[in-house]
């Protein structure tokens, strides 16, 4: 077999391993392991070298050092009460409208995302805050669960995001403008999602009746509780993009300081256990990922797949835009079967030296690698929501427990029309994601 075959076999083969459940890091090393067999003729010394030298060539590498960090920094706020402040501050001033308590449960999200950068975190945590009390005040299950499974997909898409520093390490771009290229759109995302609620309750004004007023007192002491987050948050993304902190540094002090808020806000030795703990197994999670998708990546890169295919594209003719569409549609499907993380480490090696061959709308290089990281990023985030793999849907599902699968996932159409809007703006102004970047330059 010629190598083009062998690694649609492989990637054949390992979408298969996903579908039934093999843990993805497994799943990427057997397939990398294939490659390797395959293309030395069953002899496995090539495959014995690399995985000699894979796991440290990954995981020596400084940047990653940012990933447990970030995901302590999400460990901390929840375990020290922070998301219940973000709630109860939106909630402050949203939630006397209609639909105003769904409103603070998405802002609530993004504001919890901006010191988590786990999608799956935010929407679990959040869902234990707001989802008692969008019960309590007449929300029905299915305005509210979608709400936060949709909103949930802020944690990674508002800045620190721990996919966009993957994306960052892949392609040798720089963490702090990628974190900085994030805000407008999670700006957008927010508010879009704040819309597609007010338009769900204004067509069906019981899904999401107002609650009370609260004074103007009421809502400056929220207010004054959630100044820290924020601090943190400006501390974090100023650092790393003012230069005057790397994003090791920088996460470091981000993490540092949610832990002294978290021990003021409470939290004492078992919630200091439990986020170490927490944030071992997902770094040990991402780490086995990460290094399995290095060994499936060589062996890919062994078949030569991802070279040939960049070269069919250029050779074929296609404008440039219908290769973007293609390669986003083919996100949306993966999407459906596939975990966020596993589909940045498998494709963006395959799409990203296709991409960078091309002309958009005559972005340097430079931004060029910016912009397709954050359109990425934006769908890889559907992925999170879309049935049946949407691994949002999963955990609110398992929080609500009265609200079936389905049912949650019929609600999150409507933010799926805002999602995809989004991505068309992004498609066609880049600028939403490269002015802040290039504000400085």
């Amino acid at each position: 077999m010629s190598g083009m075959t062998v690694g649609l076999w492989i990637f054949a083969i390992l979408l298969f391993l996903l579908a039934i459940r093999v843990h993805v890091g497994v799943g990427m090393f057997l397939g990398g392991a294939a490659a390797f067999l395959a293309m030395n003729g069953g002899d496995p010394s090539a495959l014995l070298f690399t995985l000699n030298t894979t796991a440290y060539a990954r995981l020596s590498n400084y940047d990653l050092a940012v990933v447990p960090l970030f995901m302590l920094m999400g460990q901390f706020a929840t375990h020290g009460g922070l998301s219940k402040a973000l709630f109860r501050c939106a909630a402050a001033f949203l939630g006397h409208l209609k639909g105003g308590l769904g409103m603070a449960a998405a802002g609530a999200c993004a504001g919890f995302g901006a010191i988590c950068g786990s999608s799956l975190a935010t929407a679990a945590t959040m869902a234990q805050v707001a989802l008692p009390e969008l019960r309590a005040h007449g929300y029905s299950g299915r305005l509210a669960t979608s709400t936060l499974a949709a909103a949930g997909t802020l944690g990674i898409l508002i800045p620190p995001s721990v996919p966009l520093v993957i994306y960052a390490v892949l392609t040798q771009e720089s963490i702090g403008k990628l974190f900085v290229a994030a805000v407008i759109p999670g700006i957008i995302a927010t508010l879009g999602y704040m819309l597609v609620i007010r338009i769900v309750v204004a067509l069906n004004p019981g899904a999401g009746p107002a609650g009370e007023k609260s004074s103007w007192s009421e809502r400056l002491a929220a207010l004054v509780a959630v100044i820290p987050v924020i601090l943190v948050f400006i501390v974090v993304i100023y650092g790393i993009y003012g230069g005057w902190a790397n994003p090791t540094e920088a996460a470091s002090i981000g993490a540092a300081a949610c832990a002294v808020l978290a021990v003021v806000n409470g939290m004492r030795w078992k919630g200091l256990r439990e986020s170490l703990i927490g944030t071992a197994h997902a770094t040990a999670m991402i780490f086995l990922v990460l290094v399995g998708a290095d060994l499936l990546n060589s062996g890919l890169a062994l078949t030569q797949m991802p070279v040939e295919l960049a070269n069919w594209v250029k050779d074929s003719g296609m404008p440039p835009m219908m290769v973007l569409i293609a390669i986003l549609l083919i996100y949306l499907v993966l999407g459906c079967v596939m975990d966020s993380l596993a589909m940045i480490l498998l494709t963006i090696p395959i799409f990203y030296p296709i991409i960078m061959g091309l002309d958009f709308w005559g972005l340097s290089q430079a931004d060029k690698s910016i912009w397709f990281g954050i359109l990425a990023l934006m769908v890889v985030e559907i992925g999170l929501i879309t049935p049946p793999m949407g691994m949002n849907l999963f955990i609110i599902q398992k929080l609500s427990r009265t609200v079936p699968l389905m049912e949650i996932a019929r609600g999150v159409l409507p933010f799926l029309v805002s999602d995809l809007t989004r991505i068309v703006l992004l498609v066609l102004f880049p600028v939403l994601a490269l002015w802040l970047v290039n504000l400085g330059t």
